[in-house]
Order: C-alpha cells, then structure tokens, then sequence
C-alpha cells in the first residue's frame, strides 16, 4: 500500500492517515446496520415495558382508580340535556369555541364554489331565503348576527348551515325538496344541527375517546389504528346516528312552527330514498354509517307527526299559510327541476 501511494506522491504521514482513515469506515459500514437495529429494538423495547413497568408498580391498581374517578367525575360534570330533545350528552366545548372550530368552513366552501354560486335575484336563491326567513325566529338561535344564504350551482345533493352563520344549499337538491315545505324540511335539519351544537359535541367526543386510544396503544404498541376502528364503530357512528336523527326531530317541529306542512318532510325522504334506488351504487349498512336510512328517517317522521302538527296549531299558522298560497298562485314561486 506504502509503495504504491509513494509512487502517487502521497508522503509516509499523508498515507498512514488514508490508511486509517479507510480502515475506520470500513468497520463503521459494517457495524452501523447492526447499530441502527439495535436502536430500533431498543426504544421498540422502552415503549413496549412503559406499561408494563407502570403495571408492575405497587400502587397501580390505585393509580387507576384514581385516573378513573377522576375522569368519570369529569365527564358526569360535563353531561347536559340537549334542548328540545332532552338526549343526554358530554360537552365540554362553548359555542364560541365551536365557531373557531368551525371557522374555517365558510371560507373554504366559497373558494371552492366562487364561480358557481348564484346572484341574489335567481329565484332558488329568494326561495331559500325565504324559508330561512320564516325558520329563524322559531329556531331558538339567537338571531342577531346576519346569515348568508348561498345556493350553488351544483349536481350535488347537499345543504348544510355553518357554525359561523353560512347557509349553503346545492341546486342538485331542490329537485328531491320539490318546494318550499321541503327546503324547510331540509333547512330545518341543518338549523337543528347548529341549535343542538352538534359540531361541539363531535368535538368533544373525540377528545375524550383518545384516552382510552391512548392507553391500549401503550398496553399494545401498534395498535392505535384498530382501536381507532373499533371505537368509531361502537361508539362514534351511533352517535353520529342520534344525532341525524335529533336534527330530524328538531327541525320537523322548527317546520311546523315556522307554519310550513310537516308531512312534507316525510315525502322527501321519500323522494330521497327513490333517487338513491335511482343512481344506483347501494348505500352502506345503517351500522356502518354517520347517517339513519332514508326509509327509516321517514318512519321516524311519521311518528313524530302528531307532535309536529300540534305545534303547527300553536303557532296560529292561517294567516302565513294563506300569504304563502297567495305567493304560489302568484307564479313568483314554482317548483324545481
């Protein structure tokens, strides 16, 4: 090696030092693999025993007691009626809070849909604002900050109402709502997902479902995603179920009270369940979805009729009813297509 870098001009101090400095990673490329494994295995091992080394403490058992009397007395602490419904939930979200939360949507929304929401004198935008109109006052939302109305051009069939005051319904939809009585059917339920302050709740829920995520990943490493699907399935999706379901329930008695035919909305989900039959595709099992069949959520409203149509009578509704007749006969408003 010496006689071969002299004749390359390397002196005897500047080839001992290649020399080493070869010999050093050489060893270094075979021992780093076997080094980097070592290390994986190592914290592998480290968060593998966190649980085991808390188990085998002597006051474990304690320790747990404690955590679940405190977290059971924090979640009994933060159960609250859902009004109108009576449903027991846990909520530890503000509505303030549940506007940040929120906050966003609104704005993403119209950046999507810029160029394809309507002007304010089409006549599907003056329909749904007068629906909403007509809905607010009995909505038991405090009315004091403005909404906007925003219909999109838009195959979709789709509505929903923002936490921060947007109210945004898709022209693929009018069709299945047919007239007025449905756009309320439909606006009612989503008004009814703001008053009940379902976005709140779902937050809510998923904050205190990552503890129980939590500790089974450090009893199991790896198992995060399963635990995940499981809770989802047991616990997220029928929750998501009731609260369709209450959103249904409120805003078929916000309709009635709002003077517009609550059998309507039973003819709706009427018409929704045909045009699922119609586009083809199925729908997933009910327990494996956020929502009630369409079948079902007309059941349910007719079950809830008698109430509704109490409420209608309470409201004096003879005198909005003929206006809104004289309106139709008028041809100002027709129906969707």
């Amino acid at each position: 090696m010496w006689a071969r870098m002299s004749r390359m001009g390397f002196s005897f101090s500047q080839a001992t030092i290649y020399t080493r400095t070869r010999a050093f990673h050489s060893q270094r490329r075979r021992l780093l693999p076997s080094f980097r494994n070592n290390y994986r295995y190592q914290r592998f091992q480290q968060s593998k025993n966190i649980f085991q080394r808390w188990a085998a403490r002597p006051t474990f058992y304690y320790e747990v007691g404690g955590i679940g009397l405190a977290g059971g007395g924090f979640y009994v602490y933060n159960l609250e009626d859902v009004p109108v419904s009576g449903r027991r939930r846990f909520n530890i979200i503000g509505p303030e809070r549940e506007k940040s939360i929120a906050g966003g949507v609104g704005e993403m929304v119209l950046n999507q849909y810029r160029d394809r929401i309507l002007p304010p004198h089409d006549r599907r935008v003056q329909a749904v604002q007068r629906v909403l109109q007509r809905l607010m006052p009995v909505s038991g939302i405090d009315n004091k900050e403005s909404w906007k109305v925003y219909v999109i051009d838009s195959n979709d069939v789709n509505a929903f109402v923002t936490p921060d005051n947007n109210v945004f319904v898709f022209t693929g939809i009018l069709p299945i709502c047919k007239n007025e009585d449905g756009i309320a059917a439909v606006l009612g339920h989503e008004i009814a997902h703001n008053f009940a302050h379902h976005t709140a709740e779902k937050a809510s829920r998923a904050a205190i479902l990552y503890i129980p995520t939590l500790f089974v990943e450090l009893a199991i490493p790896g198992t995060w995603s399963i635990t995940n699907q499981i809770l989802n399935l047991i616990l997220s999706l029928p929750n998501g179920r009731a609260q369709e379901s209450e959103a249904d329930y409120i805003g078929l008695l916000m309709m009635a009270r709002a003077c517009y035919n609550p059998e309507e909305a039973v003819r709706l989900w009427s018409r929704m369940a045909e045009y699922e039959k119609r586009i083809g595709g199925g729908t997933p099992p009910e327990f494996m979805s956020t929502h009630p069949s369409s079948n079902n959520r007309g059941s349910k409203m007719s079950e809830w009729m008698y109430e509704a149509e109490a409420k209608r009578m309470e409201s004096d509704c003879q005198a909005t009813i003929g206006y809104s007749n004289a309106f139709r006969r008028s041809g100002a408003f027709g129906g969707y297509s």
